[in-house]
């Protein structure tokens, strides 16, 4: 039995489109674009912006700087926030989804 679309092989024909990216969790209520500045500034950005959200929100840090995949997720632990995920942009760098939970 051949399904519609698939090659005879059982893969996809090479001229089929990916699906799109699903959203993967909650989108953020606020984005922090720290793209291009160095690590402490999006600590910083972060610690002086998370109170504009509300207790349960996530807000999501852009960041370029290599030193922001450890220092975003130790200074959630510090300040008992949840680092909710890391993801890898596009244009380059990351965006780390941090849920405020005070």
């Amino acid at each position: 039995m051949r399904f519609r679309g698939r090659a005879k092989n059982g893969t996809q024909p090479s001229d089929a489109a990916p699906p799109p990216a699903e959203p993967i969790g909650p989108a953020p209520v606020l984005v922090i674009d720290a793209l291009g500045r160095k690590c402490p500034i999006p600590i910083i950005m972060l610690a002086e912006r998370i109170r504009e959200v509300p207790v349960g929100e996530i807000v999501a840090v852009l960041a370029d700087d290599a030193a922001a995949r450890t220092d975003v997720p130790a200074w959630c632990r510090m300040k008992s926030q949840d680092f909710v995920r890391e993801e890898t942009l596009q244009q380059g760098g990351w965006g780390f989804h941090i849920r405020r939970t005070y």
